[in-house]
């Protein structure tokens, strides 16, 4: 039996055993029942369980790990600042996976054996294939909630908890618990925002031209299929549309481990006409300008939606955040139809230039990944459903940093982000409306108030998925590492509850603050310690460093521009708690004109060391703006005897400087 045999053997053994188990719970209550195995639910639950407290998870589906590990491998960052505690391990155990420190680029099946070891390591029960109905509370306290199993046809199942956290994408338990709520956008004029509501932009849009009928410029003849009847309103106008959802597409080019694409059920090959009429307007060279075809480890792919006709079913999803258990399957469905038909269209339709077919035909579904689902995804990207209107509702003035808030139990940095809401006729051509992409800010804290309801509603329920955002807050907010940071904190906040017998919204926020930076890991080893470059407490420069706001470590980074005379350097020097061996990390930023190479002096509080910078090999490394770049191993003595200086010395250009990361050898 070959390796890549064995290792399908053993992951489907991995999946049937924790996929077909016990239908029922084990208990009739719990300390904390977390509703959606998604990557927050998992990391809330191996949190609750860490935290010794009875827990019990509940998935709808068959697999864990929701987006993560269903094919959105290039994860959305921002800032990698932002990222901290069983988030910023998830990924550290994927790099270690893959021999690095950490990555974030990475195959479904990785991810979701990763998640299936928090579950197994911490002991955890998971309900499988059971979904919510009802809601029983007394007064404003959440008592149990009734499940079914679509699969077995058994209903009136209950599971009682003394808490309860939400962590589905659709904030299924919350709705139901009777947890205020909005779906769509808001109105511009209701939290004085600019990029909510009605937004027409250039974003993945159609060139200018495209006529939308059946038969060009007859409108008798109806509209081509994906083209919706609305008339655009005015620009941030609020509406009850939903930004589009996809599948995050893995692929594989290996012929060992192909699954051929074929022609799906369902094949209507007349919904791809707009795709043939936005070809004949942009010249069509590669796979690249229709998708985002990004490569994964191993020969695979995460493939995303491009320009105005891809892989987003736009205007087809506005009624699933509400809608009923048999609704959503059906636009799951189409989903999945509309997605395989274009794949298959584009490799076989005979008006799709030949070297497109060929290049596509190179590739094929993987047959060790999903395995129980026939190589296709297990979740549909569904980038935003409800959204709670809770205790603190987060806007894109917090986003920008106009408004701060001093109860921050995670942070976030992406972009403001969402796609396409509509697809309309507009000056009689083709145009998408919605897609918004506006940054230009750091990292910013989320509130904890935004992942609580409103005590009259619910006392005991955490939200930390459809948390409270405005729809273009929550574009930025919305992204897998942010949820899983999310996913920790609500968990630690309901055993703060649990132990203080207090209300979600009662508890003392200074001490959730200080339990999630004590023990980010949950596993009592010494804290790594990290230095940015503007802690002016532990920071010395010399020379002329400018700042540089995009695209480094945390709120910036430092720029030494090149003057071969003039001495310029910055010196790192850490308070270290104890004596020991720590593995030395410098952030390096990806820039353009940047030195050949860079020397960075490491002083052990003995003797210097000397460490060069090679660029050309760190810009080949990962898939973010920036990469940690190993300096070494050093046995540190306690103190601020050690330091870490980089200088402009030999530098044939500008010189970058950014964060430092002592990592204890205990943390490896």
């Amino acid at each position: 039996m070959n390796k890549k045999l064995k290792l399908m053997v053993l992951l489907l053994a991995v999946l049937l055993s924790d996929t077909t188990g016990a239908q029922k719970p084990a208990e009739r209550s719990y300390d904390i029942c977390i509703y959606g195995g998604t990557s927050a639910g998992v990391i809330a639950a191996y949190t609750a369980a860490k935290l010794g407290k009875k827990v019990l998870l509940i998935e709808p589906g068959r697999n864990l790990g929701g987006m993560s590990s269903g094919g959105l491998g290039l994860t959305d960052i921002g800032n990698k600042y932002a990222i901290s505690g069983l988030a910023l391990d998830f990924y550290r155990r994927i790099g270690r996976h893959y021999g690095k420190f950490e990555q974030w680029v990475f195959e479904p099946h990785v991810a979701e054996q990763l998640f299936l070891g928090y579950i197994r390591s911490a002991a955890i029960e998971v309900l499988y294939q059971n979904r919510i109905t009802e809601v029983k509370k007394q007064g404003n306290v959440i008592q149990e909630i009734t499940l079914e199993n679509p699969f077995t046809s058994e209903t009136g199942i209950t599971v009682g908890a003394k808490m309860f956290i939400d962590c589905s994408y659709e904030g299924d338990l919350m709705a139901r618990a009777g947890v205020s709520y909005s779906v769509g956008r808001e109105d511009n004029k209701d939290f004085n925002e600019t990029f909510n509501g009605v937004q027409l932009m250039n974003g993945h849009q159609f060139p200018e031209g495209i006529d939308p009928y059946r038969v060009p410029g007859d409108s008798a003849s109806g509209l081509l299929w994906g083209i919706g009847n609305s008339t655009l309103a005015a620009n941030g106008t609020g509406d009850k549309k939903v930004q589009a959802y996809n599948f995050r597409i893995c692929l594989t080019n290996n012929p060992d481990n192909l699954i051929p694409i074929t022609r799906p059920d369902n094949y209507h090959p007349e919904r791809y006409e707009l795709l043939i009429r936005q070809m004949e307007k942009r010249t069509w060279k590669s796979l690249q300008d229709i998708f985002i075809w990004s490569l994964m480890p191993n020969g695979k792919t995460d493939i995303n939606n491009r320009n105005g006709f891809s892989t987003d079913m736009i205007g087809m999803n506005w009624d699933y955040p509400d809608a009923d258990y048999r609704r959503r399957a059906e636009i799951w469905a189409a989903h999945t139809d509309y997605t395989k038909g274009l794949l298959y269209f584009v490799g076989n339709d005979s008006r799709i230039p030949e070297q497109i077919r060929n290049e596509i035909k190179k590739w094929g579904y993987p047959k060790d990944e999903y395995i129980n689902n026939g190589g296709w995804s297990h979740q549909l990207y569904i980038r935003e459903a409800r959204r709670m209107v809770g205790e603190l509702v987060m806007t894109q003035h917090h986003c920008q940093g106009r408004e701060k808030v001093d109860d921050g139990i995670a942070m976030a940095a992406y972009t403001m982000d969402s796609h396409n809401c509509d697809r309309l006729v507009l000056d009689g051509m083709v145009k998408n409306e919605g897609n918004v992409e506006e940054g230009g800010f750091g990292p910013y804290p989320i509130a904890y108030r935004a992942i609580i309801p409103k005590e009259v509603q619910a006392a005991n329920l955490l939200v930390p998925v459809c948390l409270s955002a405005t729809h273009i807050a929550y574009g930025s907010i919305r992204m897998e590492p942010v949820f899983m940071v999310l996913g920790q904190s609500a968990a630690t906040a309901a055993v703060q509850a649990i132990a203080n017998k207090q209300s979600v919204q009662q508890i003392d926020v200074k001490k959730l603050q200080a339990a999630l930076k004590r023990d980010p890991m949950l596993d009592g080893r010494t804290p790594e310690i990290l230095i940015d470059n503007s802690d002016t407490l532990y920071v010395q420069l010399k020379g002329n460093w400018r700042s540089e706001r995009h695209g480094g470590y945390g709120p910036d980074y430092f720029i030494a521009a090149h003057h071969p005379a003039l001495t310029q350097s910055i010196t790192y020097r850490p308070a270290l708690l104890k004596t020991g061996r720590y593995d030395l990390y410098s952030y390096y930023p990806k820039q353009k004109n940047i030195s050949s190479q860079t020397l960075i002096k490491v002083h052990d509080g003995r003797k210097s060391h000397a460490v060069v910078l090679k660029d050309a090999e760190i810009k080949v490394l990962g898939q973010t703006s920036g990469e940690w770049v190993h300096l070494g191993s050093y046995i540190f003595p306690a103190g601020k005897k050690a330091y870490v200086e980089i200088s402009n010395k030999g530098a044939d250009a500008d010189v970058l400087a950014d964060a430092i990361l002592f990592v204890p050898f205990d943390l490896e």
